[in-house]
């Protein structure tokens, strides 16, 4: 009950502060749009990499594997 009461509390005063600093808040999220997008890019070049990295190990696996034996 105490933890449902400080939600309430804690979203109502989340409320209160977005209606009155909405113009700072706006430009905090303005702000964090870049160097979001810039991580998170550069988390999808480095995991694509390793992917193609890994699809080409299995390349040479497969290629190993079909050669005759002499």
């Amino acid at each position: 009950m105490k933890t449902l009461v400080g939600g309430a509390i804690a979203a109502t005063l989340g409320l209160i502060g977005i209606a009155v600093w909405h113009t700072a808040i706006l430009q905090l999220i303005a702000a964090t749009i870049p160097p979001v997008l810039l991580v998170g890019g550069g988390l999808a070049l480095y995991l694509g990499f390793d992917e193609l990295k890994d699809s080409w190990k299995q390349d040479k696996e497969v290629d190993t594997d079909e050669q005759p034996e002499a």
